[in-house]
């Protein structure tokens, strides 16, 4: 049996990552009490195996507070080998999550008299920080709309097999970089197409940004670099039991350099049968900068 721990702070998308499980044919249970867990589980697989192979329970900042600094002691007590367990964590920058609360009215699980919206976005970030920092994965949803989340967690958990599942993502420093990220890798010392009129229009996906990017020396000297050092260190994040990690290769502006050097690391790392996720996070929203 499969069981999937949902986390994360209200307003990250945590309701539309089970809407999605449900969909992909999950069993889903939302705020269960963290203490209950490990029976759950166990109840689940020896008696209802057949019916509920894949298991999704929400825990967030809802439950028994006395509970959630144990959070890793109780998933520990889930022992049986039958049961692959995996937790999944779903986050926003602060003030995303003021936006969405103020734009949708609705009250945030802790707001009261005593602590304003803000006070309670970054008192429930304090409570489940010992989950996220236990997470398999982390998905920061800040600038995910929610047929994208929903399509991210079907392509990176529902889908996902054995092995590491790995995501290359590019993105641009001036829109901040992700916090979702394992790795970051920076680019931005490459000549920047940019500045050349006529290749502002196009991404990294465009063959005369190609062009231009190839024909620099360091170009290939740092995709080799970053080539060696993953094919290098996969094996040992493997090793230590990881499930998934996430790659963020960043330029100025996530449309020509980080673009071009995501594409092209995935096709070596496919060449070296470890096939990648790619996401380009600020190439279609900022198609005319860099």
């Amino acid at each position: 049996m499969k069981l999937l721990i949902v986390s994360g702070r209200s307003g990250s998308g945590k309701t539309t990552a089970l809407q999605a499980l449900e969909d992909q044919g999950y069993y889903c249970v939302d705020n269960l009490p963290l203490g209950l867990l490990p029976a759950l589980a166990e109840q689940l697989l020896t008696e209802l195996s057949d019916e509920f192979s894949n298991v999704a329970v929400g825990i967030d900042a809802r439950n028994v507070r006395t509970q959630l600094p144990r959070f890793a002691a109780i998933v520990a007590q889930i022992e049986n080998p039958n049961i692959q367990h995996e937790t999944i964590f779903l986050d926003a920058d602060n003030q995303t999550l003021l936006q969405r609360f103020s734009s949708t009215r609705r009250r945030h699980p802790l707001s009261n008299r005593n602590m304003s919206l803000s006070e309670a976005i970054r008192h429930e970030g304090e409570l489940l920080n010992n989950i996220r920092s236990t997470a398999d994965l982390i998905i920061d949803t800040s600038h995910l709309a929610p047929h994208t989340l929903r399509n991210l967690v079907r392509e990176r958990v529902v889908e996902h097999r054995d092995g590491l599942a790995i995501l290359l993502q590019s993105f641009g420093f001036k829109h901040g970089a992700p916090t979702d990220a394992d790795l970051v890798f920076d680019v931005r010392m490459l000549p920047n197409p940019y500045w050349d009129a006529s290749l502002r229009q196009y991404s990294g996906c465009d063959q005369p940004v190609i062009d231009f990017l190839l024909e620099q020396n360091d170009t290939r000297h740092i995709l080799d670099d970053i080539e060696r050092l993953l094919l290098s260190w996969l094996p040992r994040y493997e090793a230590n039991d990881r499930s998934y990690i996430t790659i963020a290769i960043g330029c100025t502006g996530g449309q020509h350099r980080s673009v071009f050097a995501v594409e092209t690391i995935a096709r070596r790392l496919a060449e070296q049968n470890r096939p990648a996720q790619v996401r380009h996070l600020n190439m279609v929203r900022h198609h005319n900068e860099e």
